[in-house]
């Protein structure tokens, strides 16, 4: 059996695959809610905190695990490279638990380094500033999801299409933030505006999909479909691609986390376009074209 009958003898069972995801997202997000009141784990930029940097180029590899023994407060300890290259020109450490004149001389009984102006600089962030920021990326998400939502309405005029786009790109939301929390990744802003770009990411394939099944009616259905799947998968392996070499070049830690958050929302966006989308769309045009 090939790959083309396997999918679409078998796609009304495969919409459990995206279902069960979801459900099992969505207890993920929930526990880590009620555990901690947020939704993901944030770091400095938005939780408040400290991040130090200091510059040496000797390594120190049980330095976050020797901080946090003798503090027992979280630590995040990154190295910071040269551009182009993987020579360490320092350390960065990120608390949101410790202060500056907490952190400084342990630092210097723990590296044996001396700490100047020279060689140490530090970034403070008020827990209050940090909290303000997330809301406001938290707000900015819903509203780009309410006007998303209402254009792809204006677009189509019919219900079911246009719930099927939106409910794919929440999907796609939904179970990337719970991989991130699994994966214990800190989310600062650059990776809130991640996940802005993976919600225009995913309409943008829905869309795709939606078009040709419901407005180019020369061909099959299965032909509009598996058309729509060529194109869609071409520009998000291309783009996987793309990201993937980003993320391994790239010695900014910024860029790594916005390119992890977007490779794992792309991959699964392909489930949520062409296992539960497709299927909520095909009902639809077979009920809408043959009746």
């Amino acid at each position: 059996m090939s790959l083309k009958e396997f999918y679409f003898k078998n796609l009304k069972k495969l919409i459990f695959v995206p279902i069960i995801l979801i459900i099992l997202s969505l207890f993920i997000i929930s526990t880590l809610y009620f555990k901690t009141g947020d939704f993901v784990y944030k770091d400095v930029t938005l939780q408040g905190g400290i991040s130090a940097t200091l510059q040496t180029t000797k390594e120190f590899p049980n330095l976050e695990k020797q901080i946090e023994s003798q503090t027992n407060k979280d630590v995040i300890v990154r190295q910071s490279t040269q551009f182009g290259t993987d020579k360490q020109v320092g350390l960065i450490i990120e608390s949101s638990d410790l202060t500056n004149d907490e952190l400084k001389p342990i630092l210097e009984k723990i590296t044996g380094i001396k700490i100047t102006n020279e060689n140490y600089s530090i970034e403070e962030t008020g827990s209050t500033l940090g909290q303000a920021f997330y809301k406001q990326m938290i707000s900015a998400i819903l509203i780009a999801f309410i006007l998303m939502s209402i254009v792809v309405f204006i677009i189509y005029r019919a219900l079911i299409p246009s719930i099927a786009i939106i409910l794919a790109a929440f999907a796609d939301m939904v179970v990337t933030i719970a991989i991130i929390d699994i994966i214990g990744l800190r989310i600062s802003t650059a990776g809130i505006a991640a996940i802005l770009l993976l919600m225009g990411y995913s309409i943008d394939t829905d869309v795709l999909l939606t078009t040709r099944m419901i407005k180019r009616r020369e061909e099959s259905v299965e032909n509009r479909i598996l058309k729509s799947i060529k194109t869609g998968l071409t520009m998000t392996f291309t783009t996987i691609a793309a990201l993937t070499t980003g993320y391994f070049i790239t010695n900014s830690f910024v860029i790594k986390e916005m390119f992890l958050i977007l490779i794992i929302g792309l991959i699964v966006d392909i489930i949520m376009t062409y296992l539960l989308n497709t299927n909520l769309l095909l009902k639809h045009v077979r009920k809408k074209e043959y009746g």
